[in-house]
């Protein structure tokens, strides 16, 4: 596996990526409405490039496959983190995270995990702040805001 930045190149391809991995990994955690909500098939992919070039974005690549990827912003909000569904259970989110994490120089890290990811997170030392339910397209969807200190 290698961990490279993103390139603007790549953004089409995140996109199909993320699609692809709400629609197959999430599915046993969200209703297929919540799923079409939260991942439609249509990203504005000007919008994704400026959030992603803003950030700090790595990708994760196996055997010239794009098999994840993730980006913080500078004060430490992990704000997305997606694998790909043939690429599950690989320690390609740890990978990712490990670098990212490293990336901030504040001590406090945050995200909004899914119900699927929760206990990914959970594993490596975040801890659950408050469930929230968030609203896309007038559909509710339950999630986790969860922080934890830097690794040293």
């Amino acid at each position: 596996m290698i961990i490279r930045d993103y390139v603007p190149q790549d953004c089409e391809k995140l996109a199909g990526l993320f699609y692809d991995t709400v629609h197959s990994v999430n599915k046993r955690d969200y209703t297929e409405e919540q799923l079409q909500a939260w991942a439609t098939g249509t990203v504005d992919l000007e919008e994704w490039n400026r959030s992603f070039l803003n950030h700090n974005t790595v990708i994760a690549v196996i055997h010239d496959t794009i098999a994840g990827f993730g980006d913080m912003d500078e004060t430490g909000y992990l704000d997305r983190l997606y694998v790909h569904k043939d690429y599950q259970n690989r320690g390609v989110a740890t990978a990712i995270c490990d670098v990212l994490e490293q990336s901030v120089p504040g001590g406090l890290i945050r995200t909004h995990a899914s119900i699927t990811a929760r206990s990914f997170f959970e594993k490596r030392g975040y801890r659950v702040v408050r469930a929230q339910q968030v609203e896309r397209d007038g559909v509710m969807l339950k999630n986790y805001v969860m922080e934890c200190e830097k690794r040293k």
